[in-house]
Parts: C-alpha cells; sequence; structure tokens
C-alpha cells in the first residue's frame, strides 16, 4: 500500500555509521544479524502465508529477482533491507520468517518479520487483515527459542545483542487508517492521533530492548500526500497535485519521533537508536528526478487513472498489456511501489 522505499537503503546505512562502533573502538565488531520489523517497504514475502488481498507474489512483482521469481516482495527486486543485508557481509536477501523454504540456519543471520499493509496501530493491521506489529513481536519471540536451540544460550544472546533491528512503519496507519476509516478520526485528531501512534513506537523499541536489541534504526515517513496513489485521487480538486495535509501529517509525526528517539537513547542504557529522516530526500527526488538521473514520473507521463491501475490491477494477477515491457524502469512506480534501483541512490 502506501510506502515508498527511495533512498531508504542509503539511509539506513548512513545510520550504521553512529550504530556501529569503527574497527579498534569499545564495542567494535561485525554485525552479526540484521532483523527486520514493519510494513510492505521491507516485508520479504511474509504475506504470502496470510489470508489477505494484499500480496506480490505474482509478476511483474519479482522480474528482477534473482531468477526473475516472485517472492512476495512489493518491489520489481531486491528490497532496501536487501541490500543493507550484503553489505554488512551477510545473505543477499533477508528471508521472510514464514516462508516455508528457510529455517533457523537462515534466520540467524537474517529474517524479517514484517507484513505489508500494517502499522503501528492495531487497527491498521485490520484493515486489510493483515500481521500486526504485536504479533510481529509475537514472531519474534519465537525466532529467539529457535536461535537459541541452534546455537546456545550465549552465542543467541550475542547475536540479537549485535544485530541491526530496522523498523519501517507508519505510512498505513494514516494512509489506510486514519484518513481511510472514522475508527480514529472521528475520535482524534492528527496531532493527536500522532502522538498516540509514536507512543505505540517507544512501547515497541523498548520491547525489543527489552528482549536484547541493543541496535536500532528506526524510520521516519516520507512525503506521503505525494505517493501516485494519493495523487491520482486528487486529480479533480488538486489536479493531481501532493496532497499537502497528509503531507503534513507526516511532517508532524516525524518530528514527534524524532524527539521520542533522543528521549528513549537517554533512558534506556546501551541504547543505539538511530531515527532515519527519508522525507526530506523523498521530497528532493519528487521536486527534481532529472537531478537523480531519474525518468519523470509515471504521473507525468501517462493519463493518471491508467497508472493508478497499473499496480492497482496487480491485486490479483498480471498487469494489463497497456503497461509495457519497460514499466519498472520508472523509479517512482505505479501507485505506490517504487522500483528497486532507488532504494540505494545516491544523494
Amino acid at each position: 500500500m502506501g510506502e515508498w522505499r527511495m533512498g531508504f537503503a542509503l539511509l539506513c546505512l548512513q545510520a550504521l555509521l553512529i550504530l556501529i562502533p569503527p574497527q579498534g573502538a569499545a564495542g567494535a565488531g561485525t554485525v552479526p544479524a540484521i532483523i527486520v520489523f514493519g510494513d510492505s517497504t521491507v516485508d520479504a514475502g511474509n504475506n504470502n502465508r496470510v489470508d489477505t488481498v494484499l500480496k506480490s507474489n505474482f509478476r511483474p512483482y519479482g522480474r528482477d529477482f534473482d531468477g526473475g521469481k516472485p517472492t512476495g516482495r512489493f518491489c520489481n527486486g531486491r528490497l532496501a533491507t536487501d541490500f543493507i543485508s550484503e553489505a554488512l557481509g551477510l545473505r543477499p536477501s533477508v528471508p521472510a520468517y514464514l516462508d516455508p523454504e528457510y529455517g533457523i540456519a537462515d534466520f540467524a543471520a537474517a529474517v524479517c518479520f514484517a507484513s505489508a499493509g500494517t502499522g503501528y496501530d492495531n487497527a491498521t493491521s485490520d484493515v486489510l487483515s493483515v500481521i500486526p506489529l504485536w504479533k510481529e513481536l509475537e514472531y519474534f519471540k519465537e525466532y529467539q527459542g529457535r536461535l537459541r536451540g541452534h546455537m546456545g544460550e550465549d552465542r543467541a544472546a550475542a547475536t540479537v545483542a549485535g544485530a541491526l533491528f530496522i523498523v519501517s512503519a507508519g505510512t498505513n496507519d494514516f494512509l489506510e487508517n486514519y484518513y481511510a476509516t472514522p475508527r480514529r478520526s472521528a475520535h482524534a485528531g492528527v496531532e493527536e492521533f500522532a502522538d498516540f501512534l509514536v507512543g505505540l513506537a517507544e512501547g515497541f523499541v523498548t520491547e525489543i530492548y527489552r528482549l536484547g536489541a541493543r541496535k536500532v534504526a528506526l524510520t521516519g515517513l516520507a512525503p506521503i500526500g505525494c505517493l501516485p496513489l494519493e495523487r491520482s485521487a486528487n486529480l479533480q480538486a488538486g489536479g493531481g497535485a501532493c496532497v499537502e495535509r497528509y503531507n503534513e501529517a507526516a511532517r508532524g509525526f516525524n518530528a514527534k519521533l524524532r524527539g521520542m528517539c533522543e528521549r528513549l537513547r537517554g533512558a534506556l542504557p546501551e541504547l543505539r537508536l538511530v531515527y532515519s529522516h527519508v522525507y526530506d530526500v523523498f521530497l528532493a527526488i519528487i521536486q527534481n528526478p532529472s537531478l537523480f538521473g531519474e525518468s519523470p514520473s509515471l504521473l507525468t507521463v501517462l493519463p493518471i487513472f491508467p497508472v493508478f491501475f497499473a499496480e492497482g490491477s496487480c491485486l490479483r494477477g498480471p498487469c494489463p498489456p497497456f503497461i509495457g515491457s519497460n514499466w519498472c524502469q520508472f523509479r517512482t512506480r505505479v501507485r505506490a511501489h517504487p522500483h528497486k534501483t532507488t532504494s540505494l541512490h545516491p544523494i
């Protein structure tokens, strides 16, 4: 659903400079594992095993993945977290925890608990019947037990303590929950809802800290009002421009999330918590794509409703023929999910 990945991998790699001490420093060493929570920005295929319409286990998804196989990633190839894993000297791709093709020997170095369509708010996961964040946490606890059985108590604890945790969520809380249903918006203003979400995020980070996490990258929101999906809905009223009130909500949420991270770093000993500010990077690419070597957005080169239909129609099967063979060249891909190359875009 409404999530983007542009520049996400680079921002997380920049975060590693803070999370991981340089060689020779106290506590220096390699990262033994990458552990991922969140939504479709990082879901490696867990939704394949969930009774939901929100899946991507069919073409054109995965067309540039190894072997051209759709894996359940909402991308044509690898996700940002896959590139990060490889950059750390771990697996070239992070396996989904619910994928039966993988076992604890694979998950010991890289594991993804994320579910497309989820959010910090449990009500968000109810919209499309996906895995709520609390269930992702339960899977992580189960994983810890399996890890202890695989490598022993001490090594398992050291792996979790040294692992890089990436948490990417929040977009669906606004676009699929707050702005799409009255369940929350009827009882809370957008700022109050943002406070609620940040409180949930703080509780989540505190809980994984209690379970052994010490290096955590928490990702803020992109300009969610500029998603092709939202711009298409804004065609009649705003000529297809970005929905500014959505962007304003994202900026407000990000400021609160950043403040929470600063507070939590001071409250939890040994916690290396980094807030990844993706908003400005994404906006720069949207507003000046040519400066980044990008093709223009599909929204500027094709009629807006066919563009929306391009990925939206793929919820149940292959895309229609009008999309063409080169549709994946566009980095800001149709509807909401971008091309794999934007995950490693230089800034």
